[in-house]
């Protein structure tokens, strides 16, 4: 059995769907059950993942764990340790861990000291494991959804600023190997993009999709701040602009891993974009 968390999110729910159509036993972990039910074969099971304790029933008699730090998770918190040794008195053998690129890129940033400590317990653990450090999500353009639908217009700081975003469903794709298949245990792979593609040029894709000039106004880092300010913490607003706006040559370099684990290239924003397209209509 494979046990999936944040199995609501832009990877958990491809990834149950992947590894349930693969014939796996599923159960996803999430506070709510997924809107629009969930595939054949797939039991879900309702936790608050800031409580270890209440994860027992999920993880009993689980072969592999994917593990996503979201909300509550991602703060501070019970040990890294604590999970992955309930995880191991379970009988899970094998975790994949979604982490970021930034990890290896940025290791003192403040905002990815929980991912830091679980990536440790895990190297520490004595489990089968993988790591997946993940760049800039071509799904973070859902941010973009409301006024694309309402005004045509695009808002964003940077405009020119390149970087190579990946498809959640890549993350899902891998993530599904890693837990099914031998041959990743000890791996640190990074998963972008086949390309880096600015904020204006991601504008741009999503009016061809849609069949509609999508007009792009920059905002300026201040008022970039402004709005971030609203919804993420005061100690990584700056940090996550940084990435943004002044990012290093290795954030802006096109890893080979998705293609390296799945045999196929990585999958580009616009056929990303063309699958969302409902969500800016």
């Amino acid at each position: 059995m494979i046990v999936v968390t944040g199995a609501t999110g832009n990877v958990g729910r491809p990834l149950i769907s992947l590894l349930a159509a693969a014939g796996e036993q599923v159960t996803a972990v999430s506070r709510r059950e997924p809107a629009g039910g969930l595939p054949d074969g797939v039991t879900h099971v309702a936790a608050d993942l800031a409580d270890f304790a209440g994860l027992g029933p999920a993880l009993k008699g689980a072969d592999a764990l994917f593990l996503l730090l979201a909300g509550e998770l991602n703060g501070p918190g019970a040990p890294a340790t604590e999970l992955l040794d309930l995880a191991r008195e379970s009988g899970v053998r094998r975790v994949v861990l979604l982490s970021s690129q930034i990890n290896g890129t940025r290791p003192q940033a403040p905002s990815h000291t929980r991912l830091r400590e679980f990536e440790l317990a895990l190297r520490l653990s004595g489990l089968e494991y993988t790591v997946l450090r993940a760049g800039g999500f071509a799904s973070n353009a859902y941010a973009w959804a409301e006024g694309v639908r309402g005004q045509r217009t695009v808002r964003a700081p940077f405009a020119d600023v390149a970087l190579p975003v990946v498809d959640p469903a890549d993350l899902a794709a891998v993530a599904a190997a890693a837990l099914r298949e031998d041959g990743h245990h000890g791996q640190v792979y990074v998963l972008t993009g086949p390309e880096a593609i600015t904020p204006r040029r991601q504008a741009a894709v999503l009016g061809e999709a849609l069949g509609a000039e999508v007009a792009f106004v920059e905002l300026s880092r201040e008022q970039a701040r402004a709005h971030l300010a609203r919804f993420m913490p005061e100690e990584v607003l700056d940090g996550t602009l940084d990435i943004l706006g002044e990012p290093l040559p290795e954030e802006q370099r096109v890893s080979p891993d998705v293609e390296r684990v799945l045999g196929r290239p990585a999958r580009g924003f616009a056929q990303w974009a063309r699958e969302a397209l409902p969500a800016f209509r």
